[in-house]
């Protein structure tokens, strides 16, 4: 039988280098007593009452309202332009891949990209000499040694990027050329009174491309039947189309990331497409709660046993058992270490990595580069976790995708370790993954009679804060004010 009372007192241990005693006294204040019982499911618990009135208290510019406004040219523009990058000789394919795009969707990172472009570009230019600022248009053809950059027609060349139509279709190619055997439009030079250079705005289009093909791929892994208001892409073109074109994205989005020419960019961003799979196959195989890595799934199949030939190494991220049997606030907290560590690999990878990189394009110093990284990072954590909380709070229709699809998938998030805190009696559930039946709808109440949902709030308006400090490095103007309005916008999102 479930108690019906909770205490909210739960500090995780934070990861990724946090300032501990900031986010401890953050805590503390932020605490309060045990809620009594609610008699009113549809009345906010004074935890949350507590919680609304302090984002009230959060003050914004009200000029940047809408961050898109400061850098509507490029926003306005970025569809058109990643539709030039990720055509393809063949048709079905071209239409697979552009099916995300075709629909509104939040684009965040290309926004957080271009923002801090635009902010990075008030330092003063005697500060901006870590590497020479290239304020020229993207070579959009490849580049080697010895080798001529211009080509007639398609296929003409082994170094072409994509196979030619006469392969495809059989028509003659020299009266047709494929979308990438030719220049792409010409991005805009360097205009002074915007500030964004135009390998970081062709930086901002690839990041979306990256975060598009993930969307494919985790809907084909998520059974997912919607995306942005419509058929998810599994749904409306089959699995292996979907999985398809996500490969498809990702290989065209290394492509042009590559013509970047710049090697630090092109490894932060390689990186965090490893970081996407990592964070994937973390959250399919939670070596935390399921500490059977012999096995591969929930029906008990064995993995293969190594031949030796391959020598295999503990990753970083896994969490060693301990030596003795550990009590229930460590396999809490190292529930919470793991889930951290998923939600930075999974969502946060890509927007710090992104950040970094538009910093490092912009010449800045070491300084300014790091702290663009924790920007990143602490922005992007904040965003899965206030994710993770509208999956129990919010309907499908305003969400976009389908709500309430953590538990029926098995994952446990933060409102439901927060709940397990004061509840040891949840801990077969989420062991099992809430699969016997029941299991779902104990986990809910579990969360609002605990106030799951507010204090994955709270969490999250502690690395909202840390993003704000980040922001603090930049010179004060009209791109870092939208930038702290859109960092304090997280927490009020709904979709």
């Amino acid at each position: 039988m479930l108690r019906t009372n909770c205490s909210l007192k739960l500090q995780p241990r934070l990861l990724f280098r946090m300032n501990r005693k900031r986010l401890a006294s953050s805590s503390s204040s932020s605490s309060s007593s045990s809620p009594q019982p609610k008699t009113e499911p549809a009345r906010a618990s004074s935890f949350s009452i507590a919680m609304e009135a302090a984002e009230r208290l959060v003050q914004v510019k009200q000029g940047y309202s809408d961050p898109f406004s400061i850098v509507s040219s490029e926003m306005s523009t970025l569809a058109k332009n990643i539709a030039t990058i990720i055509g393809s000789g063949h048709p079905t394919l071209n239409r697979v891949a552009a099916y995300y795009f075709e629909a509104e969707g939040k684009n965040v990172r290309p926004l957080i990209v271009l923002l801090l472009s635009k902010a990075l570009s008030e330092i003063p230019a005697e500060q901006r000499q870590r590497i020479p600022v290239d304020s020229q248009d993207v070579n959009e053809q490849p580049e080697y040694p010895g080798e001529s950059r211009r080509f007639s027609f398609a296929g003409k060349s082994p170094l072409e990027s994509i196979s030619p139509l006469r392969i495809l279709h059989g028509i003659n190619p020299n009266i047709i050329l494929n979308p990438l055997s030719r220049p792409l439009g010409l991005l805009p030079e360097l205009d002074n009174a915007n500030g964004v250079l135009p390998k970081q705005r062709r930086l901002a289009e690839i990041v979306e491309m990256i975060h598009t093909a993930s969307l494919l791929h985790d809907d084909v892994i998520d059974f997912s039947d919607s995306r942005r208001g419509r058929d998810s892409g599994n749904v409306a073109f089959t699995n292996k189309m979907a999985v398809l074109a996500g490969d498809f994205l990702l290989a065209r989005a290394s492509v042009a990331l590559s013509r970047l020419r710049n090697t630090e960019v092109v490894e932060l961003i390689s990186t965090a497409i490893a970081n996407l799979v990592e964070g994937e196959f973390m959250q399919l195989k939670n070596t935390v709660l399921q500490p059977n890595l012999n096995l591969i799934d929930d029906e008990n199949r064995l993995m293969p046993v190594p031949t030796g030939k391959v020598p295999v190494e503990v990753h970083e991220y896994s969490v060693q058992p301990p030596a003795t049997t550990p009590t229930h606030e460590q396999n809490v907290d190292a529930a919470f270490d793991y889930y951290l560590h998923k939600t930075y690999l999974k969502t946060a990878s890509l927007i710090s990595k992104s950040s970094r990189s538009a910093a490092v394009l912009s010449g800045a110093d070491d300084t300014v580069i790091d702290q663009c990284y924790e920007f990143g990072r602490n922005l992007g954590i904040c965003f899965q976790l206030v994710d993770d909380m509208l999956d129990y709070t919010t309907t499908a229709e305003q969400l976009g995708k389908p709500a309430g699809a953590d538990l029926e998938l098995g994952l446990a998030t933060a409102p439901i370790l927060f709940a397990w805190k004061t509840r040891p009696e949840l801990g077969p559930l989420i062991s099992r993954k809430f699969s016997q039946p029941g299991d779902v709808q104990i986990a809910k109440a579990a969360v609002e009679a605990c106030d799951g949902v507010a204090q994955t709030r709270a969490l999250a308006s502690k690395y909202r804060d840390e993003a704000l400090r980040n922001l603090r490095m930049l010179p004060e103007s009209d791109a870092r004010s939208a930038l702290e309005f859109l960092t304090n916008s997280m927490l009020t999102r709904r979709k």
